[in-house]
């Protein structure tokens, strides 16, 4: 990470990594700003983009456990604009051929991004400019959202494939709305930002925050770093959409998401609040119970056994299941893992992965949009990240274990 955030390359990074439920290494690299003038720190609140994934799946499993969505029911259930699918089947943007899906959309479509979609897959072009007529993202809330989208057809029939796309967690964040009564961004406050301390986390940032957040950058056609021109950027620390964007719109930290993950790690509840007196945790024992451990391991679990091969578009040694994907085969995979890990990336260069053998939690949090078409643009380091992480504790407890041995 030193290497990575030199002048060329990288602002700046923070890697928070726990094992066994307590902070074993936790550091910040480089600088927060483009000036280089400012060091980053611990505390940086980062966009985590598609992170935010997770968290809206846990709140969806959240109103699972209280009887309030049925997970395998239709959508128009509760989204009754959803009702009567058509799926694109040929012809232009002007005449196009449709026919009605062969099933509806379920909650569990969207939680699995199998609801059919247009997500950049071939034969997804007609159904894609249909869609971007309509503009479901210039919407001002969730539920316009839902409703500009609800106008365009389908790419595929539900459940027939995995189609990566924000879409349908947004669905679910409206979803949210209606079934819990409240605002998509009050409920997660009330019922995971507040029970886990996530006291970062949040469609906007407070204006005696904004100090703390990371200059975005991406790469210029010239090969150097210059700050991004988004909405978010130019004014940092406000909201990324109009909408609370449960699919991409969070700011968080990486004691806050670690928070989540390990939460998750423990099925359910952090189980022992003390691993986390590097992020100014006071408190010994275990957090208050947010899931049940069923329903985590539920979530943790390859949910697309219905394809074949039942993985996601990216990766052939992985499955996905409620808002992030699972290893199933460590060999196909290019990034050392263990079978189970579970784990999502964020589009501007953050990333996190659970690794249930290892009992191990380990994030990097980095500022840039990447442009692969630009030679110059940094290397990804996801794949290093996560071979030294995981090197490093593997060392550790092989020591540790000898240590024991010698005792």
């Amino acid at each position: 990470m030193r290497d990575a955030t030199r002048p060329g390359g990288y602002l700046g990074a923070v890697v928070l990594i726990l094992r066994d439920g307590r902070i074993v290494d936790f550091h910040a690299y480089g600088q927060r700003d483009l000036a280089r003038r400012e060091a980053m720190r611990r505390d940086a609140i980062f966009r985590i983009y598609s992170m935010s994934k997770t968290v809206t799946s846990a709140a969806v499993m959240q109103l699972a456990e209280r009887g309030l969505i049925d997970i395998e029911a239709p959508v128009e259930r509760y989204l009754p604009e959803l009702a009567d699918r058509q799926v694109a089947a040929g012809g232009s943007a002007d005449a196009p051929r449709l026919h009605p899906a062969r099933r509806a959309i379920t909650v569990r479509h969207l939680l699995t991004h199998t609801a059919g979609f247009a997500a950049g897959l071939p034969g997804d072009d007609l159904a894609a400019a249909l869609t971007r007529r309509d503009d479901p993202h210039a919407a001002g809330d969730l539920a316009g959202f839902v409703a500009r989208l609800a106008r365009a057809p389908l790419a595929a029939d539900p459940g027939t494939r995995f189609g990566y796309d924000g879409a349908a967690t947004e669905v679910l964040a409206r979803l949210v709305e209606v079934v819990s009564g409240q605002a998509f961004d009050a409920y997660l406050r009330e019922h995971l930002f507040v029970p886990l301390r996530m006291r970062d986390t949040g469609f906007a940032v407070p204006a005696d925050a904004r100090s703390r957040i990371a200059d975005l950058t991406t790469t210029a056609d010239d090969g150097r770093l210059r700050l991004d021109d988004s909405p978010s950027q130019r004014v940092p620390g406000a909201p990324l959409n109009a909408y609370s964007s449960g699919a991409g719109g969070l700011y968080s930290t990486a004691c806050d998401y670690a928070r989540f993950a390990q939460m998750l790690l423990d099925g359910g509840r952090i189980a022992d609040r003390s691993g986390f007196a590097d992020c100014g945790e006071r408190r010994a024992g275990p957090g208050p119970r947010v899931l049940r451990a069923d329903t985590v391991a539920a979530m943790l679990r390859n949910q697309l056994s219905m394809l074949d091969p039942p993985v996601h578009q990216f990766d052939r040694g992985e499955g996905f299941g409620f808002g992030g994907a699972v290893v199933i085969d460590p060999a196909k995979r290019a990034t050392p893992a263990s079978p189970g890990q579970f784990g999502w990336p964020g589009a501007a260069s953050t990333t996190y992965a659970i690794d249930p053998l290892r009992k191990t939690v380990a994030i990097a949090l980095l500022q840039h949009l990447p442009r692969r078409e630009i030679a110059d643009d940094p290397p990804r380091l996801s794949a290093d990240f996560y071979r030294l992480a995981y090197a490093a504790v593997d060392a550790a407890a092989a020591a540790s274990a000898a240590s024991g041995s010698a005792r």
